[in-house]
C-alpha cells in the first residue's frame, strides 16, 4: 500500500477503504474535520494521542493576576503586610497589579505614589520582575509585576 508513511496524504477514498487500511496499521481511524466535504479522517493511535493532550495540558501553569491596593499614606505596618501578601503570589507563580489610589487632593502629590511604587521595586528585586512601569491611569497608578523565572 503506497503512500501510508507519516503525514502521507492517500486522498479521497470510501470508508470502508479508508477503516481497512486503518486496521491493516493496527491504528485508528479518527474523524478530524467532519464538516468538511468530503470529511477529513487521520489514521492514528488515538489513545497515545489523548495521553499526549493530557500530559502537556498537565503541564501548563495557569497564571492569574492578583491586586493589591494600596494609598499613597498607607502606614509602615500596613505596606509590611501587602508586601507580605505581594511576595506570596509572586512565589506561587502569579502576576501583581500593584493598584495606588488617590483620594481627593492627594493626586497633587503624585510623588508621594511614584516614591512607594520605586519602594516596592526595590524590596521584590530578587523575587520579581517589572512588566509594565508606572503608569497614571486616571486616579491611579499602576504598576505589574511578574514572577522571576
Amino acid at each position: 500500500m503506497e503512500g501510508l508513511g507519516a503525514g502521507a496524504h492517500t486522498g479521497i477514498m470510501s470508508r470502508r477503504d479508508a477503516q481497512r487500511k486503518a486496521e491493516l496499521l493496527g491504528l485508528d481511524l479518527v474523524e478530524v474535520s467532519p464538516n468538511a466535504d468530503p470529511p477529513v479522517v487521520r489514521v492514528m493511535d488515538f489513545g497515545k494521542f489523548q495521553f499526549d493532550e493530557k500530559k502537556t495540558k498537565k503541564k501548563q501553569k495557569i497564571q492569574k493576576i492578583k491586586e493589591i491596593k494600596l494609598r499613597p499614606v498607607t502606614d509602615e505596618g500596613d505596606y509590611k503586610v501587602k508586601l507580605r501578601n505581594l511576595i506570596s503570589f509572586l512565589e506561587r507563580g502569579d502576576k501583581v497589579k500593584v493598584t495606588i489610589r488617590f483620594k481627593g487632593r492627594e493626586i497633587t502629590h503624585k510623588e508621594l505614589g511614584s516614591r512607594l511604587l520605586e519602594r516596592i521595586k526595590a524590596d521584590i528585586e530578587g523575587i520579581g520582575v517589572i512588566d509594565q512601569e508606572p503608569k497614571l491611569e486616571g486616579r491611579q497608578l499602576v504598576m505589574i509585576i511578574s514572577p522571576k523565572k
